[in-house]
């Protein structure tokens, strides 16, 4: 019996591989939220990773170690932090910030997995309504589309961002 398991796992691999390869090289993933303030109200939320402790979803690491360099907020600000397995490791720093309507921000995962990402935070106002959308593009290895086999990339880091833009919402709303 084990013999016949190790072969048809010998055998599903290559088909594996080759199904992955052909998923797309680019990622894109996006969510949005209505908030019930202003632009100017949530930008420095964003803009500022000292406001970031309000509505990230990515504190899952209470020990995690948190460096914040450069400009204090806008473009130049870091942050750099280094955590258990939940949080990893990486740096992001804001590379244009246009008050008060887009922040783009380069992301640097170390661990688990090395990555760069293109992150950008869009505001557009109408009337009393604020639209926060949350948006990455990444490349993808052969690694990324063989886990994105199994499990959609698009809706685990899809979820962190709808939970980082629930955050975000209540701590401007309140």
């Amino acid at each position: 019996m084990f013999k016949k398991v190790v072969i048809a796992l010998i055998l599903l691999l290559p088909a594996l591989v080759l199904y992955a390869s052909k998923k797309p090289d680019d990622l894109h993933v996006e969510r949005s939220i209505s908030i019930n303030a202003t632009a100017e109200q949530i930008f420095p939320l964003i803009n500022e990773f000292y406001q970031w402790e309000k509505w990230t979803p990515y504190n899952k690491d209470p020990a995690m170690k948190k460096l914040f360099s450069g400009s204090p907020k806008g473009v130049g600000a870091t942050y750099t932090w280094k955590g258990n397995k939940d949080v990893g490791e990486g740096e992001i720093t804001i590379t244009d910030s246009t008050p008060p309507n887009k922040i783009v921000l380069d992301l640097h995962m170390i661990q688990p997995f090395e990555a760069h990402n293109a992150v950008v935070f869009t505001l557009s106002t109408d009337g009393k309504m604020t639209k926060v959308t949350w948006a990455m593009d990444c490349k993808q290895n052969l690694v990324s589309k063989v886990m994105d086999v199994f499990y959609s990339m698009d809706s685990m880091i899809g979820n962190d961002f709808a939970a980082g833009l629930a955050k975000l919402k209540l701590a401007t709303e309140t």
